[in-house]
C-alpha cells in the first residue's frame, strides 16, 4: 500500500490512539488510503471548495480528500478518542483541516464553510439516512452543498437510486432524484472496513440540480410521498384517503389510476398529484 502523505498509516495510528471500532456509534473504519483517496475523487474536483465531512473517526477519509487536494474539509467527530489523530492531521495540512467535536445532528458547521462547498462522507451508519434527508430538504433550493458523495450500507444507497417497479423504491428515492442527479460511484466489500460489517457497501454520489426536476411544494409532495409509503401495499385511494377527501378526483387529474400502488407511481406523477392536491 502506497502513502499518500507523510503521516503514519492507519493501523498505527489506532494502535497509537487505541482507537478500536464503537459499534455503538456505527463506526467501521476504512484503513486502506488508497481506497480513501479513490473514495475522494468521486466527489470530483475539490481545488477550489471547502469539504463538510462527518464522522472522520482515525482520518482516512479526511487525508484522502487533502491529498486531492480539497481547499479546506471540516470534519465533524463525535468521538473524543479519535481528536487527537485528526489534530495531528489538521499540523500536517496547516491551515485546510479544522476538527469540530460534536454531534453532526445537534452542530449547524455553515460558519466554517466557504461556498462551493461539497459533502464527502463515511457516514456513521446510525445516522446516515437521517442526514441525508436533511440535507435533501432545506428551507430553500438550491442548498448551500454542490454534492454528496456519502458511503452508506448497499441496501440504503439502493433505496437511492430506485426506479419505480422495484422493491428498493420508495421515499428515499423520491426525495433524492427530486432534487439531484443520483448514482452508485462504486461498491466495497464486508472486508475493506475494519471491523468488517454484516453487508456491503456503497458511495453514492449526489449532484444538487439548480431547480428541482418537476414542479412541485416540497411540504404537500412529502406529505404525499409519505402516506403512499407508509401503505405501500394499499391502492393509492386507499393509502391517501387522509390527504384530501378527494382524493380519487385527485390522482386522475393528476393521470394517476386511484388503484395504482405507490411502487409503480414515477417521479414525475407524484409531483403532479402534489401540485393538484396544493390546488384544493
Amino acid at each position: 500500500m502506497s502513502a499518500i502523505d507523510t503521516l503514519p498509516p492507519l493501523r498505527d495510528v489506532i494502535a497509537t490512539y487505541q482507537l478500536s471500532a464503537r459499534k455503538s456509534l456505527g463506526q467501521n473504519f476504512l484503513l486502506d488510503l488508497n481506497l480513501t483517496a479513490k473514495i475522494a475523487r468521486q466527489a470530483g474536483d475539490l481545488a477550489e471548495c471547502d469539504v463538510l465531512e462527518i464522522g472522520p473517526g482515525p482520518g482516512g477519509l479526511t487525508r484522502g480528500l487533502l491529498a486531492e487536494g480539497a481547499r479546506k474539509v471540516v470534519a465533524v467527530e463525535k468521538d473524543t478518542r479519535c481528536i487527537p489523530a485528526l489534530n495531528e492531521i489538521a499540523e500536517a495540512y496547516p491551515g485546510r483541516l479544522k476538527v469540530i467535536n460534536g454531534d453532526a445532528l445537534e452542530i449547524d458547521p455553515l460558519a466554517h464553510l466557504r461556498p462551493p462547498v461539497r459533502i464527502a462522507a463515511n457516514l456513521p451508519y446510525n445516522v446516515g439516512t437521517e442526514l441525508l434527508v436533511r440535507w435533501l430538504t432545506p428551507p430553500k433550493w438550491p442548498p448551500f452543498w454542490q454534492s454528496l458523495t456519502l458511503m452508506f450500507q448497499r441496501e440504503v444507497a439502493d433505496r437511492i437510486v430506485a426506479q419505480p417497479g422495484s422493491k428498493a423504491y420508495g421515499r428515499l428515492a423520491i426525495l433524492s432524484q427530486w432534487r439531484t442527479d443520483a448514482r452508485i460511484a462504486m461498491s466495497l466489500p464486508p472486508s475493506a472496513f475494519t471491523p468488517p460489517p454484516k453487508v456491503s457497501s456503497a458511495v453514492v454520489h449526489l449532484q444538487a440540480l439548480p431547480e428541482p426536476r418537476f414542479p412541485s411544494d416540497a411540504a404537500t409532495l412529502s406529505r404525499v410521498v409519505a402516506a403512499a409509503f407508509n401503505q405501500r401495499r394499499k391502492m393509492l385511494r386507499a393509502s391517501l384517503k387522509g390527504v384530501a377527501p378527494d382524493i380519487e378526483d385527485r390522482l386522475i387529474a393528476a393521470g394517476i389510476k386511484p388503484t395504482d400502488r405507490a411502487e409503480q407511481i414515477p417521479l414525475e406523477s407524484f409531483c403532479a398529484l402534489a401540485r393538484e392536491i396544493r390546488k384544493s
